[in-house]
């Protein structure tokens, strides 16, 4: 009787002491692997941050101003009303990932009801600074974009199990000290081929292009044409993923080096005469004629200028429109078809990023007309400026099309390699003797062309510049252009290719040669002067 008493109707001292005793069950985040340079500096890694919570049971929701106050941005009006009212349960977050001065600050006033648990946070030293390749987390550390998302297996480390537990007079027990807990494998870590000089220089310089012409979209890649290592990219709008405010708009997350597709214009043009060449389609000095328009079936190819008589380098030298027309008109639609899907278009790179684009490439059936001739000038042909600076590396490098890659190693939580990037030739697609032929003839647009604005004193410079047309619902719109300039140094024996590409330029031209090449100089010069 006794005991029924005691379950069925106990003393309310009891009630209200066992009440104030409670346990729960909370993940918490642990830390992410380090991502590094090739210089070995941190470019993304986790530092210590407090999470705060609310006990309801103890929580004055007249302190809840008070609160406000000292987190500022970090409460919302909405969690003001909720902490300004009585609250159901045991355990409320008020803000997670704090900076440690700012919850002691807050944990000085003693506010009762308010604890502290020790997390971390994943932060980006460099801030804007390939912010697209790097990518960004969620507040619980998951990996959403670029290497953050791609490579969570290496990087992410499983989220803490903590027990909170409190006893009747409040004191904390640490219950996981009572039971022996299982190890963990911590996270990894990666190694990139960025080189940080050149990644400095040209997100800067980039920056400079945008603002004073204006485009809509931008993009730069450097590759180490040799091997295909990536030794700095860039892609404009950005984003800082320190701030999750920059994120809002969509746009700003699209990684234009690997995500946007867009017609080449004259940048294609050495791929297409290094085919022609190499299948001898043409002769080193066959002489062409440019009256400035030609009419090929059912459309016409028109030239900045009539150029008059020219040898077959004076294609690229001078750019000529009409001259590759004549060129683009000798292919078999599948012969053609077939190389440029060895050269890499119209599919993935294979480079180690997530979110890549295919491009496009019209299939054999669809090569009739004047398809081939606009093909042959980089217009009816999806490309991603990747896909083009890797095809552009084939025809410099002896004709070797190799895959781009952006991680030189990546460790797992034991120290382990679990993956080392490398030199892997896809295929070898024209012959040594046409890339130098090729080679050279890119080095006369520079100091005799189209790219004179591109030429530097410091070191022998090969390009092409890059004029292309907008086309929107199947029609080429007034007035819309990609300017673009893809350079290589030095000329003869290239360890660097770099592409620029100004997407819709709104302000003081639009021409490849006047705006994207001087943009190549600046970034250039810079870094020969800063990596002696």
């Amino acid at each position: 009787m006794r005991l029924v008493i005691i379950q069925a109707w106990p003393d309310p001292r009891t009630v209200l002491q066992a009440s104030s005793q409670y346990w729960t069950q909370i993940s918490i985040s642990t830390s992410r692997g380090v991502i590094r340079d090739s210089r070995g500096a941190a470019l993304a890694l986790s530092v210590p941050a407090t999470s705060l919570f609310i006990d309801p049971q103890y929580w004055d929701p007249a302190n809840a101003p008070e609160l406000k106050a000292t987190l500022k941005n970090l409460v919302s009006v909405e969690d003001l009303k909720k902490f300004s009212r009585p609250m159901k349960g045991r355990f409320v977050w008020v803000a997670r990932k704090v900076p440690p001065e700012l919850a002691a600050r807050l944990l000085s006033k003693k506010l009762k009801g308010v604890y502290a648990l020790k997390e971390r946070k994943r932060v980006y030293p460099q801030g804007e600074l390939l912010a697209h390749v790097l990518g960004f987390c969620d507040i619980d550390d998951e990996g959403l974009a670029g290497l953050e998302q791609s490579w969570q297996d290496i990087l992410f480390s499983p989220p803490q199990v903590k027990i909170l537990a409190r006893d009747a007079s409040g004191q904390g027990i640490d219950l996981l000290s009572l039971q022996r807990a299982p190890k963990v494998t911590g996270p990894g870590e990666m190694t990139l081929t960025i080189d940080p000089v050149l990644q400095m220089i040209v997100e800067k310089r980039l920056k400079e292009a945008t603002e004073e012409y204006r485009p809509k979209w931008a993009a730069a890649v450097c590759l180490d044409p040799r091997n295909g290592a990536v030794l700095a990219t860039a892609s404009w709008p950005t984003f800082d993923p320190n701030r999750r405010e920059t994120l809002l708009d969509s746009s700003v997350r699209v990684n234009n080096v690997i995500g946007r597709v867009y017609e080449p214009g004259s940048t294609l043009k050495p791929v297409i005469m290094s085919i022609a060449m190499d299948q001898a389609l043409v002769r080193e000095n066959e002489p062409f004629r440019c009256p400035g328009r030609i009419r090929i079936a059912d459309g016409v190819v028109t030239d900045i200028k009539a150029h008059g008589s020219q040898i077959l380098p004076d294609l690229l030298i001078n750019s000529c429109n009409v001259g590759m027309a004549q060129i683009g008109i000798r292919f078999r639609p599948r012969f053609a078809y077939d190389n440029l899907k060895q050269w890499g278009f119209s599919s993935m790179s294979g480079i180690e990023l997530p979110a890549e684009e295919e491009g496009l490439v019209s299939t054999p059936e669809q090569w009739r007309g004047v398809v081939p001739a606009n093909i042959a000038i980089g217009q009816g042909i999806g490309v991603t400026p990747l896909q083009l600076v890797t095809a552009l590396s084939a025809v410099i490098n002896g004709g070797r099309c190799v895959r781009p890659f952006i991680v030189r190693e990546a460790r797992d939580g034991e120290g382990h390699v679990a993956y080392r990037g490398g030199e892997f030739v896809k295929n070898v697609v024209i012959s040594k003797k046409t890339s130098d032929w090729v080679r050279a003839v890119m080095r006369r647009v520079v100091t005799n062309g189209t790219g004179k604005a591109a030429n530097s004193p410091n070191v022998a410079v090969g390009g092409k510049t890059g004029t292309a047309q907008v086309a929107e619902h199947g029609k080429y719109v007034r007035g819309r252009f990609v300017a673009s300039f893809a350079g290589f140094w030095p000329a003869e024996n290239p360890d660097h290719i770099l592409l620029i590409v100004l997407g819709e330029p709104s302000q003081k031209g639009h021409l490849g040669g006047a705006i994207a090449a001087p943009a190549f100089r600046a970034i250039l010069e810079d870094y020969l002067l800063l990596a002696r």
